[in-house]
């Protein structure tokens, strides 16, 4: 069985001493337990600081498969902790607060998505790393945003072929491909509420900005913009590129690497549809915080188990996905 049913427990508030200096002690910590802190781009700017490696989904998928620290812990989502889990079962796997969820995974329940795979028999099945143990279980080979398109490609042009579950970047890469893939109809709660009016307001403002769009937004988004690419493919192009403004189309917490590797460079965030807000973040990315951190590395909890028999169906697909990025030079 897979822990998706936790709660908050008390020791995630537990109080912190006033006189400790924090980024220290988790340091301090971290060195005693033989711990690695792994962190997604999209965690507060503090929590990538202090982070041993940050890095996209497929980054950390690569540092979980290869680290020799003895405990990891995953500054993401709940999926992201899992994928770790499974990688090194061997290893203990920690996330700060383990309700720190994902509107893409949640979007795409395991047995929902089986009936959707019987209805298409001889389809290889793509999932996604934006999903539970269980779905991965489901399918053939794991894709993230930075190698989905690769991945499609090594397949011949005839296969059939069932993409799940953001249908937005499954619409984008058929767009790319000319493929006809059969879509399950998720989505990311963060890039779904981008809005192109609003985007183009702001280039009106900042009309020598280019526009960074991550595939997970809609059509109307991507077709405006002037990069669309994961986040580590949009860091990599804002910070190759000669033009110094950018507006961002994802998760706000990029730009805190963005600005770090880019310093003389402005980054401005695109707004949602809510007006009330300036930028997009993840509510679940950010349940993570610095005194989590602390208190998980000191007590050792709250620990992720995935079930063996799972752990042993899932690593397939995500290993099928090493191993072609690899070799596509990913």
């Amino acid at each position: 069985m897979v822990d998706n049913d936790f709660k908050p427990a008390g020791f995630l508030n537990i109080p912190i001493p006033k006189d400790i200096e924090l980024t220290a002690e988790i340091n301090k910590l971290k060195n005693e337990k033989n711990a690695v802190i792994l962190a997604h781009y999209y965690q507060e700017g503090e929590i990538q600081d202090i982070a041993d490696f940050v890095g996209d989904s497929l980054a950390l998928a690569q540092w979980a498969a290869k680290t020799e620290a003895a405990i990891i812990v995953l500054c993401g989502v709940h999926f992201m902790g899992e994928t770790a889990k499974i990688l090194s079962p061997d290893k203990r796997v920690f996330v700060p607060d383990l309700n720190a969820g994902c509107s893409l995974a949640d979007s795409c329940p395991a047995d929902k998505f089986a009936e959707f795979i019987k209805k298409h028999p001889d389809h290889v099945v793509i999932s996604y790393v934006n999903t539970t143990a269980a779905v991965k279980t489901l399918t053939d080979v794991v894709v993230t945003s930075t190698n989905a398109r690769q991945i499609v490609d090594s397949f011949p042009p005839e296969t059939k072929i069932i993409f799940g579950p953001d249908a937005n970047l499954g619409n984008y890469i058929n767009g790319l491909t000319g493929r006809n893939m059969v879509l399950w109809e998720g989505a990311c709660h963060v890039h779904e509420q981008f809005s192109l009016e609003k985007i183009l307001q702001l280039k009106v403002v900042y009309p020598d900005a280019l526009i960074l769009a991550h595939p997970e937004c809609k059509s109307p988004v991507l077709k405006i913009a002037d990069h669309v690419g994961s986040t580590a493919s949009l860091l990599k192009f804002a910070t190759a590129s000669s033009f110094d403004k950018f507006i961002v189309a994802t998760e706000a917490g990029i730009l805190h690497e963005m600005q770090k590797k880019n310093p003389d460079k402005l980054f401005i965030p695109a707004p949602p549809n809510d007006s009330t807000c300036a930028c997009n973040e993840c509510n679940f990315m950010k349940l993570n915080t610095l005194e989590k951190l602390y208190n998980c590395l000191q007590y050792e909890m709250p620990e992720l188990f995935v079930d063996a028999e799972i752990i042993k169906k899932a690593v397939k697909p995500i290993r099928k996905m090493l191993e072609i990025s690899e070799r596509l030079g990913y």
